[in-house]
């Protein structure tokens, strides 16, 4: 289970000796109730601790070590209450490690008119305080999200926050293993990648394994193990006929189940946070994990079909920033297009391999035939998303770089029930529109595998491609093809320019 009150982020308050030690217990005061309303936001999920108020380059430098060696730190929060000179802080952010959020906010609301004088002028000076930290910050070449707005306000909150839930993933996925279970789809292009370059650059780390070092696992599986799992299927699905005791499909039931105990703990002993499976390598099992896999994804793993483990990782990314909300996120794949007078739209799925967390209503556990694979018919979950705004979301490798492609859309009910339909799906209608969003995600490079949320937005992933340092190219209801064209060949240049650098 992710936790993200585990995590914490440090407030962290900006200003000068120069104002004198009743000012500075002031600043204290209201940095200190700052932090702890944001600390009680509903908008913010992680802690949010207050450190004293920073006044010389060497508590700055001492704060940014402290902050780099703490587990549980995520990142920091800085404002600036007064004018602190910014020179101050370059050793400190040289060093620091972590992301930060810059919330350019003050802590009065409103202008005091009868009452302002010198003092109240000397004390909240953040509208140049901030601006004097911003400049330093552009001219060290500093990636951060500015947050501007009274620290009290809905919508400020909500912005702090979803900087909070991308810097837990950005946090979880430097120490993030994925299991690789065969290699990647024979011939398929885009699930290859640098996993160097990936290990060096997004943290998270890439191991391999024959499908006999899982076998092995599974093959130790007793059966009273089974038996205990079969009994949460029972508890927590509705199971067809054959699937229940004396059903003529109980035995096959029963090996699904098997593979599920033995692969969570080849995940569990090692450590993984994610992993990846492919059709074409299942030597001694026998049948595709579809029903483990959909099950460890809604525990909160990440996971990519077919080898893809840039979507796995990404996955597992999303699954950290998405903890504590209800509609969930899932591996998806745009399968088949509905080109319709009333609205052309997308019928998402995959063979098997679709998250529980994103289920309108309580899924079937059925075992049908899968044309793939050359091995027994799979257990799947079958079920209708949920529907209402999501985020299709897409990490390929171009050239030496990683790009993060976002499409937002809508998802809605399917014109008519699919009885025959064998797997979980999703219908949705991607923004702007499916003709202008299909070619814009093709002119990205956008792979056919997507990390699929309710939960997140758009602006949760690009503060994660921020922290990332890579690309980051947003498919929504305002885009116009020629220009997102323009944005490509842009893009291309800058980060050409930038490797000379």
């Amino acid at each position: 289970m992710i936790d993200l009150k585990t995590y914490e982020v440090w407030f962290v308050t900006g200003s000068q000796h120069l104002y004198g030690e009743e000012t500075l217990a002031q600043v204290a005061v209201h940095s200190r109730e700052i932090a702890d309303a944001l600390n009680t936001s509903e908008h913010i999920p992680v802690r949010v601790v207050f450190k004293p108020v920073l006044t010389t380059a060497e508590a700055i430098w001492e704060l940014c070590q402290e902050a780099n060696a703490a587990k549980s730190c995520v990142g920091l929060i800085t404002w600036m209450h007064t004018f602190s000179p910014a020179k101050m802080w370059i050793a400190g952010l040289n060093l620091l490690k972590k992301p930060f959020l810059h919330l350019h906010t003050q802590y009065n609301r409103e202008i005091p008119w009868a009452e302002i004088d010198m003092d109240f002028m000397n004390l909240n000076q953040a509208a140049h305080g901030d601006r004097e930290f911003g400049f330093m910050c552009t001219r060290l070449g500093l990636s951060r999200k500015v947050v501007v707005g009274h620290w009290g306000d809905a919508d400020v909150q909500s912005s702090v926050g979803a900087w909070t839930r991308a810097a837990c993933g950005w946090h979880d996925a430097q120490d993030c293993r994925i299991a690789r279970f065969g290699d990647n789809m024979r011939d398929v292009a885009v699930t290859e990648g640098d996993k160097v370059q990936a290990q060096m650059q997004l943290g998270y780390s890439v191991h391999g394994y024959g499908v006999g070092d899982l076998v092995a696992r599974v093959a130790q599986v007793t059966d009273n193990e089974v038996d205990a799992l079969i009994k949460v299927y029972e508890e927590r699905y509705i199971l067809r006929p054959a699937l229940q005791v004396e059903g003529s499909q109980r035995t096959s039931l029963r090996e699904g189940a098997r593979i599920e105990v033995g692969m969570r703990r080849f995940l569990e002993d090692g450590g993984f946070k994610a992993f990846t499976t492919t059709f074409e390598n299942l030597h001694g099992l026998a049948q595709l994990p579809g029903l483990a896999v959909q099950r460890l994804m809604a525990d909160g793993y990440g996971f990519g079909a077919e080898g893809d483990w840039k979507t796995a990782a990404l996955l597992r990314a999303m699954k950290v920033m998405g903890s504590g909300l209800d509609k969930g996120s899932s591996f998806m794949e745009d399968y088949t297009y509905h080109f319709s007078p009333q609205g052309d739209k997308v019928l998402g799925a995959h063979m098997l391999e679709i998250c529980a967390s994103i289920a309108a209503d309580q899924p079937t556990l059925e075992i049908l035939p899968l044309s793939i694979g050359g091995k027994a018919d799979p257990a799947r979950l079958i079920f209708n998303a949920n529907l209402g705004p999501a985020v299709a979301a897409s990490l390929v490798q171009i050239g030496s770089r990683f790009r993060l492609i976002v499409n937002a859309v809508e998802v809605t009910a399917t014109d008519a029930p699919l009885p025959k339909l064998p797997v979980a799906r999703a219908f949705w209608s991607p923004k702007p529109d499916l003709k202008t969003a299909a070619a814009a995600w093709i002119y990205a490079g956008g792979a056919h595998h997507t990390s699929f949320s309710f939960d997140l937005t758009a602006e949760h992933l690009a503060d994660y491609a921020e922290m990332a340092g890579i690309e980051f190219l947003l498919i929504d209801e305002h885009t116009q093809l020629a220009e997102f064209k323009k944005e490509l060949r842009w893009n291309d240049l800058y980060y050409k320019l930038s490797q000379l650098s």
